[in-house]
């Protein structure tokens, strides 16, 4: 794509060229900005963008987008997925090819991202009565991580901690209309977690589901959906992409209740200084 634009320039107009010297010198941000972001990044009018896209070759911005995430994709990683054998015939840099391939998995992650998806459930976290967070099985750290999280920035989060499914329809037997679930599930997709959302869509719940594709089941029962990849390599699960999807979600929250939250951490940080809360369980920087 660098090579096109940079035949093209001679050609282009003088908002062309800003676009183009934009793209040219942060391509790993204007692969994921919209069209309006990039036009207020380069200082053009949106429709420019829109011009500029087309005057590449691309059937409008949208396919144009696609090229600039493909063309990072190139630059992030070999474009050749390791498989198990090659983990299994080159253990002295297992190490470089397991960040590869989890480096593939949040790659792909990107190519699947709807921004509208996630306001929306940036926005349902924020305005919940109540939110119950429930990942199961493999993905019960994920879980425990982003209910840690919520639990710090506002009150009323529980986390689903059994397996049994009697226990866990007792324990969202709370639910109404103005609460939220989070269900955290990836394959194998666990049944008890799929019948938890069930429970909750019959109780009236708002659900978001963190999970891997369209064609996951946890879809039927969500309101919204944010989707990551994952491989199973060899034993392990990746769960690095949805960690990132996690970390995106208590970011956006954070920063759409920002002062509120802020006042509440700052009343966390006095108590953790009153009760020396750190003080024997962290270690401060050696050079302090």
């Amino acid at each position: 794509m660098l090579d096109v634009i940079k035949a093209q320039y001679d050609k282009m107009s003088k908002g062309q060229k800003k676009i183009a010297d934009y793209i040219s010198e942060n391509m790993e941000r204007a692969a994921f900005m919209t069209a309006m972001k990039l036009a207020e990044a380069a200082a053009v009018s949106e429709s420019t963008v829109v011009r500029f896209a087309t005057m590449l070759g691309y059937d409008g911005y949208p396919e144009f987008q696609q090229a600039m995430a493909d063309e990072l994709q190139g630059r992030l990683v070999s474009p050749k997925k390791a498989n198990t054998n090659e983990f299994r015939e080159n253990r002295s840099e297992l190490l470089r090819r397991v960040l590869v391939s989890d480096a593939q998995n949040i790659v792909d992650t990107i190519g699947m991202v709807d921004s509208d998806v996630f306001d929306q459930a940036v926005e349902l976290v924020s305005n919940a009565r109540k939110i119950c967070v429930v990942g199961i099985r493999t993905c019960a750290p994920l879980a425990d991580y982003l209910t840690y999280y919520l639990r710090m920035m506002r009150d009323d989060v529980v986390s689903v901690t059994t397996t049994n499914i009697s226990e866990i329809y007792e324990q969202l037997s709370w639910l109404k209309k103005e609460d939220v679930v989070i269900g955290i599930s990836f394959p194998r997709y666990s049944l008890r977690t799929l019948r938890a959302m069930d429970y909750a869509n019959h109780q009236g719940a708002r659900i978001i589901s963190v999970t891997d594709s369209k064609y996951s089941p946890m879809n039927m029962y969500s309101s919204v959906c944010l989707w990551a990849k994952t491989d199973m390599i060899t034993i392990a699960d990746s769960l690095v992409a949805p960690m990132s999807t996690i970390n995106a979600l208590v970011i956006g929250v954070y920063l759409k209740n920002e002062e509120q939250i802020r006042k509440r951490l700052e009343a966390l940080e006095e108590s953790w200084n009153a009760f020396q809360t750190y003080d024997r369980d962290e270690m401060s920087d050696i050079g302090e």
